[in-house]
């Protein structure tokens, strides 16, 4: 079950746009459990696991989950990324809608997460 191709509020943003990005010094948050990321991650992501217990369906609710937003940035109009395992994968959707509902306003999902990006032959570590 694929997660949707649009979030209001969010831009949805490929590899390439997620490589300038952190170039311009974006923060980008892996969202996976913290395993997968001990074993590869994105070169450069910041691991802040989403505690996923909701439907994997646009209206879950959030109150069965867990994320930690005092690990993203206090200024909340600063730009963010959330990634996770691809379009499969809700965790990022979830915590980057989580980051809309707490009035964070440069939000970008990279749906392709993980997979996407190490598919382009970009850095992980």
């Amino acid at each position: 079950y694929f997660t949707p191709k649009v979030l209001p509020g969010a831009t949805v943003i490929t590899a390439d746009e997620a490589k300038g990005l952190m170039d311009k010094g974006v923060p980008l948050y892996d969202t996976r459990v913290a395993h997968e990321y001990t074993e590869s991650h994105i070169k450069g992501a910041i691991s802040v696991p989403y505690k996923e217990n909701s439907a994997k369906e646009v209206d879950f609710d959030d109150t069965l989950d867990a994320f930690d937003l005092s690990k993203l940035p206090k200024d909340k109009s600063a730009a963010v990324i959330f990634a996770c395992n691809g379009a499969e994968c809700w965790k990022s959707y979830k915590s980057a809608r989580q980051a809309i509902k707490n009035h964070y306003t440069k939000v970008y999902w990279y749906r392709g997460g993980y997979p996407e990006w190490k598919a382009r032959g970009y850095a992980v570590e």
